[in-house]
């Protein structure tokens, strides 16, 4: 299926920072709002359903013989016709 980038932002940030972003995408979780992603002009509202299925992904890309680039992944994800069937891997703990 192709994929099609509706926004994107990336650039350094602190770790306070993200985590106050972090802490407001799951205020408007919680509270059943739309979530409004801007940077710059750039602008998405998107509106997540009530049980969209949560992906989160620890990643090393690069050599296997050499420094590469260590990533935290999470994802929202859900049918645009709302038919979502959802993913099971078992309960997800963070510590």
């Amino acid at each position: 299926m192709p994929e099609d980038v509706l926004f994107k932002s990336e650039r350094d940030q602190t770790r306070k920072d993200i985590a106050a972003y972090l802490r407001s995408v799951a205020a408007k979780l919680e509270d059943g709002d739309s979530v409004t992603l801007s940077a710059g002009a750039d602008s998405v509202t998107m509106e997540p359903p009530a049980r969209p299925t949560f992906e989160v992904k620890a990643e090393r890309e690069g050599p296997a013989d050499g420094p590469g680039e260590l990533s935290i992944e999470f994802e929202l994800e859900w049918d645009e016709d709302g038919t979502d069937e959802g993913g099971e891997s078992g309960q997800l703990e963070i510590e």
